[in-house]
């Protein structure tokens, strides 16, 4: 098992690279993972190295202890209740050529290259809630509890959960999830569509790291950036746009190392050696 450590220091996320897999880890297990500016200035430079590292082909996101993330730390709450801190702290665009969509504090998971995965454990609430709408795909244990929180807050439905949730719910699920606030075990955000699939405890942190491995060895790392790409872009264009852009994204396909190797390793009976280009 490959594994390389990462020289940056972290106060409030682990970081680790094994097998093409990068892992971030919420990391503030007495606190249930509770978000704070630390935290997110700690996730977006784990994502960005992680973006930067040709060894990473995927990337899982989950949470220390009993928690994935149990929603803003209630510090920074009472802060911007006092008017002493901001909700949405101004920085650079993670990929100032990605959809202008894809470049605010929180949606910038989007503009990230390789395929994210929420892997939550446990308790997933307000803006835990919201980061890990942003993933590509959501594995949840059979302990996870998901709820947006802010409608018992008096708050709203803040960045860009009301774009996402009825994407991935419909809307009278996100409505229901919206203003009740009400908890919602791993079964039932099964059958919602709001994780792909529920993995027992004991078997979960094993079976997430499978997957993201077999993302990182048997397919291409190219066709998964470009198609999280045209995916993600496709949420604004109409049919016959994504068609057309996918249609020259094809043709510089063909082109690529990938695409030969792809060919070839089918051919010849082999695993891939795919390279990303």
């Amino acid at each position: 098992m490959r594994r390389r450590a990462e020289a940056v220091a972290y106060e409030q996320i682990l970081y680790r690279v094994e097998d093409g897999v990068a892992v971030i880890t919420l990391n503030r297990p007495d606190k249930l993972n509770a978000w704070t500016g630390r935290m997110h200035h700690e996730v977006r430079t784990a994502m960005r190295a992680a973006s930067d590292d040709a060894d990473v082909r995927c990337i899982v996101l989950t949470g220390a202890g009993r928690g994935f993330c149990a929603g803003a730390d209630m510090n920074t709450l009472q802060d911007i209740q006092q008017g002493t801190a901001s909700s949405s702290p101004r920085e650079e665009a993670f990929d100032a050529a990605s959809d202008p969509n894809f470049q605010k504090v929180y949606s910038y998971f989007p503009a990230v290259p390789k395929p994210i995965i929420a892997a939550v454990n446990g308790a997933c609430a307000g803006l835990g809630f919201v980061i890990a709408l942003y993933a590509d795909l959501r594995f949840a244990s059979d302990a996870a509890v998901f709820t947006t929180s802010f409608a018992r807050r008096g708050l709203v439905a803040e960045h860009g959960a009301s774009w996402l949730l009825p994407r991935l719910v419909g809307l009278a699920n996100a409505a229901d999830l919206l203003f009740s606030a009400r908890k919602v075990h791993g079964e039932e955000a099964a059958r919602m569509g709001l994780v792909n699939r529920v993995i027992p405890m004991d078997r979960f942190h094993d079976e997430v790291m499978d997957y993201a491995r077999m993302l990182a060895r048997e397919v291409s790392p190219r066709s998964m950036r470009e198609m999280k790409r045209e995916m993600w872009n496709a949420q604004f264009q109409t049919l016959g746009q994504a068609i057309d852009a996918a249609n020259v994204d094809m043709d510089a396909s063909f082109l690529s190392e990938d695409f030969k190797e792809g060919v070839d390793h089918f051919l010849e009976k082999r695993a891939p050696a795919f390279t990303g280009r």
